[in-house]
């Protein structure tokens, strides 16, 4: 089965598939609500738990705020300094608490990164001969609560390094190692990576993400045993106003799906839509659910646009020509283990019972499955982008980077 699947088979995909017994792990509110949403408020609340990076423009106000011990996660960012809207969302009680959960820390954060698959015979989540399901579905330490070591550090630049050895479910021994360089973007570098020239009144602030996964082991990564994949997940603020934009490609003569919309069941049409060669998904925080794109209808850019603050965010992510095999992360043992997707798009919501551990949306890209010879490596890059200002301005960026114009992606929900 192919990741069109029913909600029954994939009930917990991951961070963004959170069960009502996450109610019973999630530690008591903390005397956290309240805080301000600008970035100096964040930092400010970070720094009391957990020691923060921060990286900086020295001609601006671009800043990009890091936790080394989150596994070197960007936790949040700001294109106007310290009284800048703060664009990362940040499991507050779940911080203040100290508490490490059972299944996941989610502290949040706009980029973290992840190694997948997540289900299946090769998955890192799920022990070998367990069913799949919650109670036997638990996050690999080395990416939810192990630290990063920091390898180097400048004002506008922070790497990381860690190995790691990891089984899955198949039970093959995977010794690696990952480089996680994180840069801040000057303005003419954000130019070039849109391909456009900005107007002067648009606030800006880019980071680029390059991620580095090295065979440090003694035998190759096979289809037979299965391989890792890179995957970089980013949790944002929603709005009632935002939603998510994904360009697609159409193929000549290509019947595949151009969109996978099942990792949770039906999402209901006026939740996401597909429009010509765009599909778009709701942001606001209020439902659960999850697109994805595969490879073969990946374009350049997905992106999201926040009409209440008017912030148009994108995110670029570069594969190697030709990059066809991703993992698939469906609950199940997989009759196509590398038919996974490229980009992925998630809105948090209320569970069956009411809780809910956001409101957050997600903005997810993969890299394409490690098949690698000791030794050999394998660099997924992302850039995250957030823009602010004047609309006509962003309706002019929207066009030319994600194909569309603002007005179709504020209005593909009416109402």
């Amino acid at each position: 089965m192919h990741l069109q699947l029913c909600c029954s088979c994939l009930c917990f995909m991951g961070f963004s598939a959170c069960h009502e017994q996450d109610k019973r792990d999630q530690p008591p509110p903390a005397a956290t609500t309240g805080i301000s949403p600008d970035y100096a408020a964040d930092r400010s609340f970070l720094q009391k738990f957990t020691p923060v990076i921060e990286l900086h423009d020295n001609n601006g106000g671009s800043r990009v705020l890091i936790a080394p011990q989150y596994e070197g996660r960007v936790m949040t960012s700001s294109c106007n300094g310290d009284t800048g809207h703060s664009y990362g969302w940040i499991n507050y009680n779940l911080i203040a608490s100290g508490k490490h959960l059972e299944h996941i820390n989610p502290y949040g954060g706009e980029e973290r990164i992840w190694l997948a698959p997540e289900g299946g015979q090769f998955s890192f989540f799920f022990k070998k001969n367990v069913p799949y399901d919650f109670d036997h579905w638990f996050t690999p330490a080395v990416f939810d609560t192990v630290a990063f070591d920091i390898a180097g550090k400048t004002d506008s630049s922070v790497s990381f390094k860690k190995e790691m050895a990891l089984t899955n479910r198949s039970g093959t021994l995977f010794d690696m190692q990952i480089d996680r360089n994180i840069r801040l973007l000057d303005r003419p570098a954000i130019e070039q990576a849109l391909g456009l020239v900005l107007d002067s009144g648009i606030r800006t602030v880019a980071y680029e993400s390059e991620n580095t996964l090295v065979n440090t082991g003694k035998t190759s990564w096979q289809r037979k045993t299965g391989a890792p994949a890179i995957w970089l997940l980013g949790m944002m603020k929603p709005s009632p106003q935002t939603v998510i934009v994904l360009p697609v490609k159409k193929n000549a003569g290509d019947t595949t799906a151009l969109v996978h919309d099942r990792y949770f069941g039906v999402i209901p049409q006026d939740r996401w839509k597909l429009i010509d060669d765009h599909a778009y998904l709701r942001a606001d925080g209020k439902f659960r659910g999850k697109v994805g794109i595969p490879p073969g209808h990946r374009m350049k850019y997905i992106g999201s646009y926040d009409a209440a603050n008017h912030v148009l965010t994108i995110l670029e992510a570069v594969w190697p020509a030709g990059a066809k095999d991703f993992v698939n992360s469906a609950w199940e043992e997989q009759t196509q283990p590398f038919s996974g997707d490229a980009f992925n798009a998630y809105n948090d919501g209320p569970l069956k019972d009411g809780s809910q551990m956001g409101p957050f949306y997600e903005l997810e890209s993969l890299s394409s499955a490690a098949f690698l010879a000791p030794g050999q490596k394998l660099t997924h890059t992302q850039i995250t982008c957030h823009l602010q200002g004047d609309e006509t301005e962003l309706d002019k960026i929207s066009r030319q980077v994600l194909g569309v114009p603002l007005a179709a992606i504020k209005n593909a929900f009416p109402g």
